[in-house]
């Protein structure tokens, strides 16, 4: 992969995303970075997912951010579009976390004001874990992952409360954010993202799939700054650092 900004280099995530993330301010909440992919036509869907969006060097920086999040947080439409399994069964990440002193796997992250816990494989794995802020009771009968359910009432299900009860119960410092549209827009919303890291893929999706903030965004434009450019082939992997 090579690296177009801030200087020209050959670079491997595996070495680079830990690099950059290793200093984290600290906020009273977790360090929160988004991981997206796009088509040139700024969509983050094809056909109601995001596989036929990514590429080689997608699932690689994919991997490094996975290899180095203390949790992963995810909406439940995502969950459901994508079939979420194990977090880190890949190679790539099980030697990552190891090497950074993580546990093997990160808890997955969702929120649910009613409920509803999409039926996903991860939910058959022993080895998982997963934290479910919700709304009302969750049936859990016949689960083989480690499942903790933090009940709330649905006011106090928002994105800066949940990031608040992970920090201090939970003591996730580097959180990363996969998706939805919807989740990521009130992340942005509510200045609660602090760094993107976007594919834009060769790709012109056409079509009205959505992009990659929903409708809960702030109506004001967010300004980023970007951190770095990357290359492989004729996708590109750029990093922002969003200001708020």
């Amino acid at each position: 992969m090579h690296r177009l900004h801030p200087d020209a280099a050959s670079v491997d995530p595996v070495e680079l995303v830990p690099q950059a993330l290793q200093d984290m301010s600290q906020r009273g909440r977790p360090y929160v970075v988004a991981n997206f992919v796009a088509s040139a036509d700024g969509r983050a869907t094809v056909d109601g997912g995001s596989t036929a969006l990514g590429d080689d060097g997608d699932k690689r920086i994919f991997r490094a951010l996975r290899g180095c999040a203390d949790a992963v947080l995810v909406g439940t439409g995502t969950l459901r579009a994508e079939h979420y399994g194990t977090l880190s069964r890949n190679p790539t990440v099980v030697a990552l976390r190891e090497r950074l002193g993580l546990a093997p796997q990160p808890p997955l992250v969702t929120i649910t004001r009613g409920g509803v816990l999409p039926k996903i494989p991860l939910l058959d794995d022993p080895a998982a874990t997963m934290i479910v802020y919700s709304g009302a009771e969750i049936e859990l009968d016949g689960v083989a992952a480690t499942v903790t359910v933090e009940r709330r009432a649905v006011g106090e299900l928002s994105p800066q409360a949940v990031l608040a009860h992970l920090s201090s119960t939970h003591s996730v410092r580097l959180l990363l954010c996969e998706g939805g549209p919807s989740l990521f827009g009130s992340l942005v919303a509510d200045g609660l993202c602090d760094e993107l890291f976007l594919t834009l893929a060769p790709l012109l999706a056409r079509g009205d799939g959505p992009a990659i903030t929903g409708p809960a965004t702030a109506a004001a434009p967010e300004r980023m700054r970007r951190l770095w450019a990357l290359s492989q082939g004729d996708s590109l992997y750029l990093r922002y650092a969003l200001d708020a």
